[in-house]
């Protein structure tokens, strides 16, 4: 398959770099789940979106042409542009997660030791630790305090911020560490941000914890003890900017799964009148099991659904159960890009590669699919004929070689309900590290697929 940049004319390739422009702002502002909804809520009220809750609230009929979205706990959210066919036709759905591997702030975290303050930090999600040190971060997150406020905290990400660190050992002492697997050459519990060096006057014990502590409080506004309601992430500190000679790539925090969920959020947002009913799902938990209240297994999108239909005059059950099983969706996440410093780990016919198009995965899992959705020929076919009507340059492809692991996504969970189902999105370099890297050209083709799959797929 050739190259989609040799797909574009001169203004064309000025809408890719355009288009990319905004997704680094993007994700270089929104690095958390919770930013990622807070930025994309603003986006949608200057699109005419409306606050469901503000629908219910007066009682009116939801009709054709009615842009909707849904927020729940702050980390995650619903779009939905109401379409002209009937909704029990079924929904065009599209579904990527918005959080991403990092290291979060334990309830009990600010201790001092060897004349520095340190936090104690608990990674989440799929990570090789080593890439994580000697990495600059920014702690990012809320505090709630018991009488009701709550605190925004961005501490990193400002030009002139002081950063985080988690250090580690100098090469000139790791004779005996560099021993270890690479699995277990960084433990996790070393994994202890530098916090602080300056000790409070006149303090005996724990100076320097106890002067990080009053810089918390007059600085920020928050004490030890709230630490316990808080949600506080160390995150890379960086920029996302482009990459390469050419400016090509993508390389930043967060594209698994930002990436598809920016491209996702726009495709929807930017399809003003659909046949059937257009959703996106931007959702929290994945890189964990999509388990709790706000990941895909919770009950908020069922529930979504049935307050939609609730306003539209559809209150029997059968109806929902309808609604679903007649859906199609697009499972909008990652897959792994052909890297050619490890060209062992890769099935080279069935490979993504940067630069080639938007990836179509029939299935993901591990080893023997175990796992997995795996789309029917029927669906694929359709697809086929939407994106080559689309003019959308897709590879369908595998995640890597059969026997060496694998992965999953939302995409099972959405099948359950009865519904069509493919993961589809970009594929990364990097992926799970600080720095990911993607290709604006794959960026791009994601979006004119999902903007396809939206207005085109019956």
């Amino acid at each position: 398959m050739k190259s989609a940049w040799l797909n574009y004319d001169k203004d064309e390739k000025k809408n890719v770099f355009d288009f990319n422009a905004h997704y680094i702002d993007m994700i270089t502002c929104a690095k958390t789940e919770r930013l990622f909804v807070k930025e994309s809520v603003l986006k949608a009220r200057e699109k005419g979106y409306v606050d469901l809750k503000e629908i219910l609230q007066r009682k009116e009929t939801i009709k054709p042409g009615d842009k909707i979205y849904v927020t729940h706990m702050n980390k995650s959210m619903i779009l939905i542009n109401i379409g002209t066919n009937d909704i029990e036709d079924g929904l065009n759905i599209l579904g990527a997660h918005i959080d991403s591997p990092r290291l979060d702030v334990k309830p009990n975290p600010l201790y001092e030791d060897g004349n520095l303050a340190l936090m104690d930090l608990h990674y989440y999600g799929g990570i090789k630790k080593y890439q994580w040190v000697t990495v600059p971060l920014a702690l990012v997150g809320v505090v709630c305090l018991k009488d009701g406020r709550t605190l925004d905290i961005s501490i990193g990400t400002k030009p002139g911020d002081p950063v985080f660190v988690v250090s580690d050992l100098l090469i000139h002492l790791s004779q005996e560490r560099m021993k270890e697997t690479a699995e277990n050459v960084i433990p996790g519990e070393n994994m202890n941000v530098t916090f602080g060096n300056i000790p409070l006057q006149d303090e005996e014990k724990d100076a320097v914890k106890k002067n990080c502590l009053h810089i918390l409080k007059e600085t920020y506004g928050f004490e030890e003890e709230d630490f316990f309601s808080s949600e506080l992430e160390f995150v890379p500190a960086d920029p996302a900017r482009s990459l390469g000679i050419d400016s090509s790539m993508v390389i930043g925090y967060g594209q698994d799964d930002r990436v598809c969920a920016y491209t996702s959020l726009m495709a929807q947002l930017d399809c003003e009148e659909v046949k059937k009913t257009s959703v996106t799902l931007l959702v929290d938990k994945e890189e964990v099991g999509s388990q709790g209240a706000t990941g895909m297994h919770s009950q908020f999108f069922e529930n979504t659904i049935r307050e939609l239909l609730y306003a539209m005059g559809r209150k029997e059950e059968r109806s929902l159960k309808r609604t679903l099983q007649n859906s199609c969706m697009l499972s909008s996440d990652v897959a792994a890009a052909h890297d050619p410093n490890y060209p062992e780990a890769s099935s080279p016919n069935n490979q993504a590669y940067l630069g080639n198009g938007v990836a179509m995965l029939k299935y993901v899992g591990s080893r023997g699919k175990s796992g997995s959705n795996d789309a029917n020929a029927e669906y694929m076919a359709k697809l086929r004929h939407v994106m080559e009507e689309g003019n959308v340059q897709v590879q369908c492809v595998e995640l890597g070689k059969v026997d060496l692991g694998g992965g999953g996504t939302i995409s099972y969970i959405l099948a359950n309900y009865g519904m069509q189902v493919v993961d589809f999105g970009v594929p990364v370099l990097n992926m799970h590290s600080p720095f990911e890297v993607s290709s604006k050209a794959d960026v791009y083709e994601a979006y004119k697929g999902y903007k396809a799959f939206l207005t085109n797929m019956d």
